[in-house]
């Protein structure tokens, strides 16, 4: 009788401990009654509330995969993995970065051996993680005076820019050194500046790994996007024209001379009165692309990536590149190849991807060297008669590979599979595009020398 007194006493207290969590008034019948209960007849017009942060938005992913020693592709657990695991050196395959599912990255580059990321927030604008021997990724530093070489997950970069409203429109990243844009239409580079790629003085015997200054290029005209070589800039303004500074050895200035600067001054040559819309360079052969569709080239050329205008290996002023594909929409150059994607025009076979120069050029074993461009077979980067409307959008090099993203958010990679850049599961060398299986819609693409990162939406 106690037991069963007791079980009742347990039960109404219970009740009461769940009516004080649910806000119920009181009971009635045996039935709780809330405080402020629903009308029935207008319960079905009531709005329904879904709550969603703009880091866990739909178009927010990044993927990256490559060589993983240097901590470039941002995750920790490559390098100290738990349950006594052994370090992953490499990885073939695109890993989900956890970093972009609590931040909006809105732009991505990748260095030698170091990835930056521009994000969409009011007080850090830009993360970067990877190699920073030469502070390409900010001041990052366990304690005062003893500056980290090597960051395994994004960290924020210090950047000059108080205004919140202010966002990192572009940023790109060279061998050592890192550069981005600003929606003010303000330019800005960072780390190594032994050659004035930084668009700053030289300063002989300067220490790069403890000191991360930010600097400001004072170009004269408002900047739109910026693309890094091997060792130096070229900043491309609203109005179309380019600016370059840093190593100028192979002409990749466009100043026509051979010498090494550190003011940012415009290319002359056939780029004059053009409106320049992208450049395209992984080490010292330049590519440009006009609004009217016309391609420029400068810089070196020992691989016949200029033969149809010059028979030297050195070009130091832009020429304008008679390559016979129609009006050209992308370019990409790598250390030893060039590509270029022509406009899709309706009910014509076009956006097409041509290649050309030395290296595995994507058709085979059969052409490794090309002095004019080569269309690769559309069939191979996914038109068929299942989707006869996946066209290329986009061509993107590293320094030995070559990439295209369609327009159904497909990624094909061919060339050089260092450390597994290519992200086909696997580290053999390929001949032929292959697609990369990642489960997202890719939107843009970054190639570093042995790494890659993409910057993905959700099918849905």
């Amino acid at each position: 009788m106690m037991n069963s007194a007791r079980s009742c006493l347990l039960s109404l207290v219970s009740r009461k401990q769940l009516t004080r969590s649910r806000g119920v008034k009181h009971w009635i019948d045996g039935k709780p009654r809330r405080k402020h209960p629903v009308n029935p007849e207008i319960e079905d017009r009531l709005p329904v509330n879904k709550y969603i942060s703009e880091g866990t938005r739909p178009d927010n992913r990044v993927y990256t995969w490559g060589y993983a020693e240097l901590g470039a592709l941002g995750n920790r657990n490559l390098l100290r993995p738990k349950n006594g695991k052994k370090p992953y050196t490499y990885l073939h395959r695109p890993m989900r970065l956890w970093f972009a599912e609590l931040n909006k990255v809105t732009d991505v580059a990748c260095g030698y051996g170091f990835t930056v990321m521009a994000v969409n927030r009011p007080d850090y604008k830009l993360f970067g993680c990877g190699l920073n021997t030469s502070s390409q990724i900010g001041q990052q530093e366990a304690r005062a005076g003893h500056p980290l070489e090597r960051v395994t997950s994004p960290v924020p970069i210090t950047i000059p820019v108080d205004d919140p409203s202010i966002k990192v429109t572009a940023v790109a990243c060279g061998r050592s050194h890192t550069s981005f844009v600003t929606s003010d239409g303000a330019a800005y580079t960072l780390g190594n500046n032994a050659y004035g790629q930084c668009g700053r003085q030289v300063l002989e015997r300067e220490d790069y790994s403890s000191n991360a200054t930010v600097h400001r290029v004072p170009v004269d005209r408002p900047v739109r996007t910026v693309t890094c070589g091997q060792d130096h800039t070229m900043f491309v303004t609203e109005c179309g024209r380019v600016y370059c500074c840093g190593w100028g050895a192979d002409g990749q200035l466009g100043s026509g001379a051979f010498d090494s600067r550190w003011q940012a001054l415009p290319a002359g040559g056939d780029l004059e009165g053009e409106r320049v819309v992208k450049v395209a360079c992984s080490a010292d052969c330049v590519l440009a692309v006009s609004e009217s569709g016309d391609v420029f080239g400068w810089g070196n050329s020992e691989y016949a990536q200029f033969a149809s205008v010059t028979e030297e290996q050195q070009l130091n002023v832009p020429r304008r590149l008679p390559l016979g594909v129609g009006k050209v929409t992308d370019v990409a150059s790598a250390g030893t190849m060039c590509a270029v994607l022509n406009a899709y025009i309706v009910f014509a076979d076009r956006g097409e991807v041509y290649v050309w120069g030395y290296g595995m050029l994507g058709k085979g074993p059969e052409l490794d060297v090309s002095k004019e461009p080569s269309l690769i077979p559309p069939t191979l980067l996914g038109r068929n008669d299942f989707s006869p409307d996946n066209t290329p959008v986009s061509v993107v090099s590293g320094l030995y590979h070559l990439s295209v993203t369609t327009s159904g958010g497909d990624l094909f990679t061919w060339g050089h599979n260092r450390h597994g850049a290519l992200g086909l599961g696997h580290t053999e060398d390929r001949l032929f595009p292959l697609r990369v299986s990642i489960p997202a819609r890719v939107t843009k693409v970054a190639c570093g020398v042995d790494h890659m990162a993409a910057l993905c939406r959700e099918y849905i």
